[in-house]
């Protein structure tokens, strides 16, 4: 029957993307990286994870690099993993900063992004509220951000959000003209 063309042209429609995050540390991290799952398959994408959906015995970035290039785009989670209580941004110079109860997110919050980003896909990152501000996360420095999302609440409350929402729209508008053009690319051969 038609139910399982329908099926198989279903799957086949999924636009695969790197879902980036370090393993949640508590249960509110788990839940909000749920709900993400769920909103991203119910909009036909295919959320891909080393060491979750995806395994390879190679060298960390070259397995990185090698999802990458099978997919249309990448969203990163960067949930809070170090704690500093107290610290010190560049100590003895005249730019030093204290750092008071922040938190660091994951190196491949990071690397992950900055590895898409080199190759041309389009790069959505969402930061745990309490996470440092730097390099890539630093609101701006690829592309457009969306606001930070605030675990005391539940996740459908930001995931809902009309900051979230456009952010994600626009993000998967240009997941799609990956898409179209990896499509296109694939018919010319």
């Amino acid at each position: 029957g038609s139910h399982s063309s329908c099926g198989t042209q279903a799957q086949a429609m999924r636009r695969s993307i790197l879902l980036s995050y370090s393993r949640p540390i508590h249960a509110g991290q788990q839940a909000f990286l749920d709900a993400v799952i769920d909103r991203l398959q119910r909009r036909g994408f295919e959320p891909r994870t080393l060491g979750v959906t995806d395994y390879d015995m190679d060298a960390p970035l070259k397995a990185i690099r090698r999802v990458l290039l099978e997919s249309n785009g990448i969203l990163t989670l960067a949930f809070r993993r170090l704690h500093v209580e107290r610290g010190t941004s560049r100590p003895g110079d005249a730019d030093a900063q204290a750092l008071v109860d922040c938190w660091l997110s994951s190196p491949y919050a990071q690397i992950e992004p900055v590895m898409a980003f080199q190759l041309g896909l389009p790069v959505l990152i969402v930061r745990e509220q309490g996470v440092l501000a730097e390099g890539v996360l630093e609101r701006g420095v690829i592309g457009s951000g969306v606001p930070d999302f605030d675990l005391s609440q539940p996740p459908a409350v930001y995931l809902e959000s009309p900051e979230w929402l456009q952010g994600l729209q626009r993000w998967e508008g240009f997941v799609s003209r990956v898409v179209l053009r990896e499509s296109g690319r694939h018919r010319d051969r």
